[in-house]
């Protein structure tokens, strides 16, 4: 399986928020927070902005996509344990 991380401009383009509302939506739970890249460049795993779209899409509440970010976050751990990230 392959991993693409976005930059901020492919990251905007894909869910259709600015910059500052992805943001403020990681500051409100409701985005993933970024991946670091090096030491001035974060991006987003693909598949977590498709799943946040789907979730926001089916009508998922703002807790339903906390709960969402945060068994995002748990599975990117897991994927760091075991090498695959």
């Amino acid at each position: 399986m392959t991993h693409t991380i976005l930059r901020i401009p492919a990251a905007k383009s894909r869910s259709g928020y600015s910059r500052s509302t992805i943001y403020l939506r990681i500051a409100q739970g409701l985005w993933t927070k970024p991946v670091s890249l090096g030491p001035r460049a974060v991006g987003w795993p693909s598949n977590e902005i498709d799943s946040l779209n789907a979730a926001r899409i089916s009508g998922k509440t703002d807790v339903e996509i906390r709960e969402l970010v945060q068994a995002l976050h748990t599975k990117r751990k897991t994927l760091t344990a075991i090498g695959g990230l």
